[in-house]
């Protein structure tokens, strides 16, 4: 398993519990422990900070993945294609200097 797929996980199973709560919180608001605007309120806090929790979540693996990225100078995709520019650009250039057309006939 990667971690991306622990991460996944991770976050589909935060879904699960959120539905879980939700849930847990009709069934007070039904037997009459907690009235409806508690029960709204409880699960909206709930769900705030289920999503901040998660976002900071995702931030936080962003950043881990770039860092990992970068300590393994793997270049990113807008460096690869800046590279790659380069070398078509640098081609054209070679094949001009040599005289040889597109189709690799001398001119």
């Amino acid at each position: 398993m990667t971690i991306f797929d622990s991460v996944r996980n991770a976050i589909l199973a935060g879904f699960g519990i959120q539905e879980k709560v939700k849930e847990f919180i009709d069934e007070l608001v039904r037997k009459g422990e907690l009235s409806e605007s508690q029960g709204a309120k409880f699960v909206k806090e709930w769900s705030e900070r289920a999503d901040k929790g998660s976002s900071d979540l995702n931030k936080n693996f962003s950043e881990l993945m770039s860092k990992t990225l970068e300590k393994m100078n793997i270049p990113t995709k807008e460096e690869f294609e800046r590279l790659n520019k380069k070398v078509h650009s640098l081609s054209a250039r070679v094949r001009k200097l040599e005289g040889v057309t597109e189709e690799g006939q001398e001119e």
